[in-house]
């Protein structure tokens, strides 16, 4: 399935603060005019720009910003409609999405990026990177890019949409709970269904309609950036159909953890993107 179903493939069907100084909560425009807050840490060349998933906040990167930012500039981004950002847009698409990460990236004047999309993250990212051109240097997923085509039916995924329409709130609580594996921490798992579950549901729905009707092959079709995903083990991975629309993808993985796995296992998370981190950095000269 494409990578915006990747989210969702484990799931039953549901119809049946750091060393360095953060700016505080500086914003800018995106391409519609809905106001983007964000966060910088760190002064270093080479940026590390973090994209959160559906109905998630930039606050899910904190570790992330804690562990990277003496070494990078690290930059942590609440989409539209998400965290403190604006939500008076109607329409919440990838391409959208891609034009508030481009806004933030454009506004810091950095030109060494490499960006990190987690679940509906990996969709966004693709579409800032058309956006920002020579700027990216490579993307990292985080548990997504599983696949890269789609086999569900526009009837199947309006199906899966119609019991969030009807009961937002405990359809989402069902929903995270089931991405988690057995004897995960649970107050960790009560604390992201109590965050997802509270998204504005206009936001929300909006954000998973567009997801799920995103097709990345147009877009894959103009970047010729490497992609490396960190992905939990629990679902399977289709790496020589990727490689088809995508010459330099590679994953690693890790077990024990479900889709939250920067959340779940920080350190070891942390220890394979500053790997990911590196092989760009290496691959494209770029100086931190």
């Amino acid at each position: 399935m494409k990578l915006r179903l990747a989210l969702f493939t484990f799931l039953p069907v549901i119809l049946l603060a750091a060393s360095t100084t953060v700016s505080v909560n500086p914003k800018v425009k995106s391409s519609d005019g809905t106001e983007i807050v964000y966060t910088a840490a760190g002064n270093a060349e080479t940026a590390l720009v973090f994209i959160h998933g559906w109905s998630c906040d930039k606050s899910y990167w904190n570790t992330q910003v804690e562990k990277f930012s003496s070494q990078y500039k690290v930059v942590t981004i609440d989409l539209a409609g998400h965290g403190e950002s604006g939500t008076e847009r109607k329409d919440y698409s990838m391409q959208l999405f891609g034009s508030d990460v481009a806004a933030v990236v454009n506004d810091l004047k950095l030109n060494k990026v490499i960006l990190i999309g987690h679940s509906m993250g990996g969709s966004v990212i693709l579409e800032a990177a058309k956006l920002l051109n020579q700027k990216v240097i490579g993307l990292i997923g985080v548990d997504t890019y599983q696949s890269f085509t789609d086999d569900w039916t526009a009837e199947q995924k309006e199906k899966f949409l119609e019991p969030f329409t009807k009961d937002f709130k405990s359809t989402t609580v069902e929903f995270v709970k089931q991405m988690f594996p057995k004897g995960a921490d649970s107050v960790l798992v009560k604390k992201v269904a109590e965050d997802m579950s509270s998204a504005p549901p206009a936001v929300a729905i909006s954000a998973m309609r567009n997801l799920f009707f995103y097709d990345p092959l147009p877009t894959l079709s103009k970047l010729e950036l490497p992609i490396i995903s960190i992905n939990c083990d629990m679902y399977p991975l289709s790496l020589e159909e990727n490689r088809k629309h995508v010459k330099s993808f590679s994953f690693k993985h890790m077990s024990g953890v479900g889709h939250f796995l920067m959340l779940e296992k920080a350190d070891e998370f942390n220890k394979l993107l500053n790997e990911a981190v590196l092989e760009f950095i290496n691959d494209n000269g770029a100086n931190k």
